[in-house]
């Protein structure tokens, strides 16, 4: 009988240990693409508009800055000094076409460091969703503004929206943005409340098609690629499993994402087995951090 209890206590400690060390992702919401919506009864009108960032997804917790995994971000403390304690979603951003400025700053150790000597000076959190809210898009954008005023941090700022009424203005729109080296453009259901998960309330615009996967195993390669990485293969969130082969440099085939890595890829439709066609690699969006 002892020896059945002493088993059961350590079948428990194990169970709350792994609980305990497992994160939590945050529950965000997720944009669909605007090609997979239904053009006939689309109604630009109802939505707000903003330039979509290319930067790294954020979540503020109200105490802590996480990825959109659950890892913690180590920001310097006069960083989000001052910040609400309610959550924030929102994207670290420096400026266009500074992504991997942007990663290599994110990926340093910079608890200890001053604003005068420490990148994250040029780093900004730009929120543009409040989860914890009631309230509908339009009203939280008002809650954003409000929360920018009251704070006044200097890292800390929101993205602005607009309307607009016609089709023909949302692509010149995006014309203007890609031609300026933006990525996209993000449409807001105005009257939608927060809701965690991919769904409608949240639509992003983009020339081509991209998707996020996570790297699963790496593919010896062939011919003149026998020494190095082939392929990827990859899983994404619903699932699907294919291989990536090409958008590698020489120094990515010879230093892969790591396994367990968030990749992101471009692709051109879908096949009719929901495979993404012309898949091709595009940058990691977020690694492993099993350590």
């Amino acid at each position: 009988m002892n020896t059945i209890i002493k088993f059961s206590l350590l079948l428990l400690i194990s169970l709350l240990s792994t609980s305990l060390s497992a994160k939590e992702k945050p529950a965000i919401q997720h944009a669909i693409h605007y090609g997979d919506i239904n053009q006939n009864s689309f109604e630009i009108q109802n939505y707000l508009v903003s330039e979509k960032l290319d930067g790294m997804r954020g979540y503020w917790n109200g105490s802590q800055l996480l990825s959109r995994q659950g890892n913690p971000i180590n920001a310097p403390a006069w960083f989000t000094k001052g910040w609400p304690n309610t959550a924030i979603d929102g994207e670290l951003w420096i400026a266009r076409n500074t992504f991997e400025q942007l990663i290599s700053c994110v990926k340093q150790q910079a608890a200890n460091e001053t604003p005068a000597s420490s990148c994250w000076s040029k780093v900004k959190f730009m929120m543009f969703d409040l989860p914890q809210s009631r309230k509908t898009f339009a009203q939280r954008y008002k809650q954003m503004q409000a929360i920018t005023q009251e704070i006044k941090s200097p890292y800390l700022y929101f993205v602005k929206q607009y309307r607009l009424a016609t089709i023909n203005e949302l692509e010149t729109n995006l014309k203007h943005i890609i031609n300026k080296q933006g990525e996209g453009l993000m449409l807001h259901l105005a009257k939608a409340k927060y809701k965690s998960g991919r769904n409608s309330a949240l639509i992003k615009v983009k020339k081509h098609q991209d998707a996020e996967a996570t790297v699963l195993a790496h593919i010896q390669g062939k011919g003149k690629y026998q020494d190095v990485m082939g392929a990827l293969l990859v899983q994404t969130s619903d699932g699907l499993r294919f291989k990536i082969g090409t958008g590698f440099s020489d120094f990515e085939r010879k230093y892969p994402p790591e396994i367990g890595s968030i990749i992101t890829f471009k692709y051109n439709g879908k096949t009719k087995n929901g495979i993404p066609r012309f898949a091709r690699f595009w940058r990691v969006r977020e690694t492993s951090n099993k350590s």
